[in-house]
Order: structure tokens, then C-alpha cells, then sequence
């Protein structure tokens, strides 16, 4: 049945983006085109899996262009079996912010094993009885989000037990031109930073799936589900696909494009708007004084944004139920945004107005980069830091280049 259905999908799909791709004048058109990977495989004319037992790695995130959980698409098969579903950080439906318990999916009645929690990686009770790992979650885009290393810690085991391993690859929802940020140091790989890359890699989950595979000799049998329609100059609002919330705090694309930049100051004393209605599009603390802070970052000239005073009181996260001031970040030009540029200009700004309250070392947590972090401390400017980091991103781009699947 999914497999008809879906064919008629995109013959549907690829008839309206001909039409429309003749009668739009910019990328503001919202029609379905892109096919992430879990659609084409619903397009196959023949079942790669059958007769397979189905272990299941996603969230809510995981659903085919017409909002049909990927749960759904397997626990509906007769001629194969989901047999265990595994949950990232924020569990099966996005929600928690916390240590994530096992459950059970009510519609398949598949077990669901957290890999948020004691344990991060799948046991070996968890692969008993599976033949397939499958893979499908939307990511970030960015270094120190989750389910990136989530997705690394399920090949290293399904290697080990010789289980293939397929990704349904998504897009890189910041596009997947531009690079930046400094490299991890090779010394702090951990949960929030699986493998030496740059905080803004440009690369899909399915590429980076490649990159891991080969790089950090996994040697997992890997698949990637390509996408169809998926260009690397596209944000994920240029593919017509539906906005979902990889996370409780990632509500929207402008947040996402603010996320690498401004995640990494919490760790130094700041409210990055956890417990507002818009995160990651404003920051403070209770020891900010609202105007002198707004007027100091404007006076940097950062571009693709804007800053005015803001208060307000987060109800959940650092300061929860606390007054700050701080200020709001409005993206003027997302093409010329940099958000690493962002984050490092505030972080300099904090460090030389407020040094008795804001931590600057505990930004390396995400950041991972300490050289980084010692270039502020002596007063470096952000756009000399910024620059320096070229060679490094060179030669990330040259190592990345044999990985990608997509122009």
C-alpha cells in the first residue's frame, strides 16, 4: 500500500514543482519538493527489507512529506518487522528536556529504548534479534547537537554486531554551503562533539554517516537513502518540507540559524532564552543593563543582524523566574549572517563589559576550541579570530568533499 501511494506522491510532487518553478520569481514557494529519504524509499517498487527485523532509531521528527510517522510506515508492513524503536536526547516525541525513560510505542507495540540516559548507546539486549539499524531523524546542522553523535554511537554498534546500517538522509536545514566555526580540539571529543569537524559542517546526516564511516573506521555496512530535489545552496524553507522541531527550544528556522552562535554562551553565565517564547533570538542575564548592552553590539556592525534592549523573566533554564535584560536578535539578512561571527562578537562584548560575572571559559564546553577561547582573552577581535580559521576549514572541506552526495 505505501509503496503505490507513494509513487503517486511524487509523480504528484514533481508535476506541481515543474509548474511552480515556472511561475515563481524567488525561493519563498512552498510546495513539497524535496523527497527526504524515508519517501524514497515509500517510492520503491520493490521492499529492500523484506522478511528483515527492524531496529528503528528516530523521534518526531521522523515522517515521510505526507506527516506519516516512519513508526507508522515499518509497524504497518506484513513483510517485515519493527521490533525496537531507540529515542535521542528529548525522547520520542521532542518533548523532554531531561534523562529520557524506555516506553513503548502504543500504535506498534515496538519496545523504545532511550539512548538518552544511563545509557547512550545501544546494549547488547537492545540488538538482540534485529537484522537492519535504520536511521531517521532530522538534525541540526550543527557539531554539538545530539543526535549527531546518537547517530555515530548506533553504527560503532551495529558494526560491532554486523548489522547493516541505513540512514533516510534530511536536509542540512542551514543549507549546505557554508561552513564555519573553529574545529574541534582532537582531545574533547565526547557526546556534544563525536568527531573533529567544524561547529557548522554544511553536510546531511547521511553524509556525515559517510564521513564517519570511513574516517573514524567504523566499518559499518552502511546505506544511505538519498535525498531527490535536495540542492546544497537550499535552507530547509526552499524545500517545501514542513517545519518540525528537532528539539523542545528549536521552534523555528531563524532560532536554528541563531542555534551554533548563541548556544554557547549559556555556559558562560547567559540566558539564551530558554523559558521564553522566543529562543535563541534573545539573550540576558539579571547583571546585563539592557541599553548599554544593545547599543554596544550594534556599534559592532554584525552582519545579517540587529539588537534592541529586551527584559524579561525565562521560566525555565538558567534564571529561571529571575528578571533579565539583555537583547533581542533579529536576523536582517540570513545570506550574510554568520553565526559563529555572531556568538563570538557577543561573547567578546560580555568578556570586556561584565568579566566579574561572564565565565568565558566555559564557553570551550561547546565552542571546543580552546586556542578560541585564549585569542579572546588577550582582546583578538572576532573577525581577525573568524579569518584564522580558514586553513582549517580548507582542509575540512577537502577531506568532506569525497562524502557528499549532493551539489
Amino acid at each position: 500500500m505505501f509503496r503505490y501511494r507513494s509513487q503517486a506522491i511524487f509523480v504528484a510532487c514533481t508535476f506541481a514543482a515543474i509548474f511552480c518553478a515556472t511561475a515563481r520569481s524567488g525561493p519563498a514557494a512552498t510546495e513539497v519538493r524535496t523527497l527526504t529519504g524515508i519517501d524514497v524509499y515509500e517510492s520503491m517498487n520493490s521492499e529492500p527489507f523484506a522478511g528483515k527485523r527492524i531496529g528503528l532509531i528516530t523521534n518526531q521528527t521522523g515522517m515521510d512529506s505526507q506527516g506519516l510517522r516512519t513508526i507508522d510506515v515499518f509497524g504497518g508492513r506484513k513483510d517485515l518487522k519493527l521490533v525496537a524503536i531507540f529515542s535521542p536526547e528529548h525522547g520520542i516525541n521532542g518533548k523532554d528536556d531531561a534523562a529520557v525513560a524506555n516506553g513503548r510505542d502504543a500504535a506498534s507495540g515496538a519496545p523504545i529504548y532511550s539512548l538518552y540516559g544511563d545509557t547512550r548507546r545501544p546494549t547488547d539486549a537492545m540488538l538482540k534479534g534485529i537484522d537492519v539499524m535504520i536511521f531517521d531523524m532530522q538534525d541540526a546542522g550543527v557539531r554539538f547537537y545530539t543526535y549527531v553523535t546518537t547517530m555515530a554511537y548506533c553504527m560503532e554498534a551495529a558494526a560491532k554486531h554486523h548489522i547493516p546500517f541505513v540512514v533516510f538522509d534530511r536536509p542540512d536545514p542551514l543549507g549546505g554551503g557554508v561552513i564555519e566555526g573553529p574545529l574541534l580540539d582532537p582531545d574533547r571529543t565526547s557526546f556534544t562533539g563525536y568527531f573533529p569537524m567544524p561547529v557548522r559542517y554544511g553536510m546531511t546526516i547521511g553524509e556525515l554517516a559517510k564521513m564517519f564511516n570511513a574516517e573514524n573506521k567504523i566499518g559499518a555496512d552502511l546505506r544511505v537513502f538519498s535525498m531527490e530535489n535536495w540542492h546544497r545552496s537550499e535552507a530547509y524553507d526552499e524545500t517545501g518540507l514542513k517545519w518540525i522541531a528537532p528539539s523542545p527550544n528549536l521552534r523555528s528556522l531563524n532560532a536554528e540559524f541563531l542555534y551554533p552562535g548563541v548556544e554557547i554562551l549559556q555556559a558562560g553565565g547567559v540566558s539564551v532564552g530558554r523559558g521564553t517564547d522566543t529562543p535563541f533570538e534573545i539573550i540576558g542575564a539579571p547583571w546585563i543593563d539592557a541599553d548599554e548592552f544593545a547599543s554596544a553590539l550594534t556599534n559592532r556592525k554584525i552582519p545579517g543582524v540587529s539588537f534592541a534592549p529586551a527584559q524579561f523573566t525565562p521560566s525555565d533554564g538558567l534564571y529561571r523566574g529571575e528578571p533579565c535584560q539583555g537583547v533581542t536578535i533579529t536576523i536582517t539578512n540570513r545570506g550574510e549572517l554568520r553565526s559563529m561571527r555572531l556568538g563570538l562578537e557577543i561573547a567578546d562584548a560580555l568578556h570586556r563589559m561584565y568579566s566579574a560575572k561572564f565565565q568565558l571559559e566555559k564557553l570551550v564546553e561547546l565552542l571546543g576550541s580552546q586556542s578560541t577561547i585564549d585569542r579572546l582573552k588577550r582582546g583578538d577581535a572576532p573577525a581577525d579570530i573568524v579569518s584564522d580559521w580558514s586553513a582549517d576549514l580548507d582542509k575540512f572541506r577537502r577531506m568532506r568533499a569525497k562524502y557528499l552526495l549532493y551539489e
